[in-house]
């Protein structure tokens, strides 16, 4: 169990309401400079092998429907106490495979995208990699800091390492890759794990059924491999080295 578990548990029932209000406030701020419009262009990227999920009229109405996972106190109380360890141990091996090849290092700077509680972030520091952070629509202190993965809140060129296993909560997934091209630095890896031989949950934007629309948009990334996983439902591991400089797109 995580060694917060048993003050923080309490607190994420009483705080899940109050979390769900600010980060509504926040986004629909985010949501004001960049999105405040109905959704409509998301189904141009479309193909038979990247579909987005229809029946958003907005990107507020879309961030309201991904609260409703990530503030539900029973899951947050799961992802804290029984899954806690089990995820922090998987993790731990991916990461240190990782090491082995040398796409990852105790000196990286590291980012996790659609960290949840962190699982992640604690298992990259626990083989090392000690400035490490995830970023999530709610905050985890001190694992997980607030932000929306279509708009990160980092400078360009921050980080040396991306990790992410929630593409498929991309409604965008041309901005969520562009934010961690952008954010990586050159020669920096980001290493996605996606669902190809199965659909996600109801909470997912959209459905991936090859890593071909993976290779377009890493438009300024080398692909480097792929490999089969098993990463909590996930089945693929998908690699990238950022080798060209990339600024924010607008919409």
């Amino acid at each position: 169990m995580s060694p917060q578990a048993g003050s923080i548990i309490p607190r994420c029932f009483f705080l899940s309401i109050l979390l769900s209000l600010s980060c509504l406030v926040f986004l629909s701020l985010q949501s004001t400079i960049f999105l405040k419009k109905p959704i409509s262009g998301a189904t141009v990227h479309n193909s038979s092998t990247l579909k987005i999920r229809p029946g958003y009229t907005s990107y507020d109405n879309y961030i309201r429907h991904q609260l409703r996972k990530t503030t539900n106190p029973k899951l947050r109380q799961i992802w804290t106490t029984r899954d806690w360890d089990r995820k922090i141990r998987v993790f731990t091996q991916f990461f240190s495979d990782l090491k082995h090849k040398s796409l990852l290092s105790n000196s990286s700077k590291a980012l996790c995208v659609g960290a949840r509680v962190g699982q992640e972030v604690e298992a990259l520091k626990r083989v090392g990699v000690w400035d490490s952070v995830g970023l999530d629509l709610v905050p985890y202190a001190p694992l997980v800091i607030q932000g929306d993965f279509h708009r990160q809140p980092f400078a360009d060129e921050t980080f040396d390492f991306e990790f992410s296993n929630v593409f498929d909560h991309a409604l965008y997934p041309e901005k969520f890759v562009g934010e961690i091209q952008r954010t990586l630095k050159l020669g920096g890896v980001c290493v996605l794990h996606v669902a190809l031989s199965r659909r996600s949950d109801k909470y997912s934007a959209n459905d991936l059924y090859s890593i071909e629309p993976l290779i377009k948009l890493f438009n300024g990334s080398d692909f480097l491999y792929s490999r089969k996983v098993d990463g909590f439902g996930l089945d693929t591991e998908v690699v990238f080295r950022k080798t060209k400089a990339i600024q924010r797109s607008g919409f």
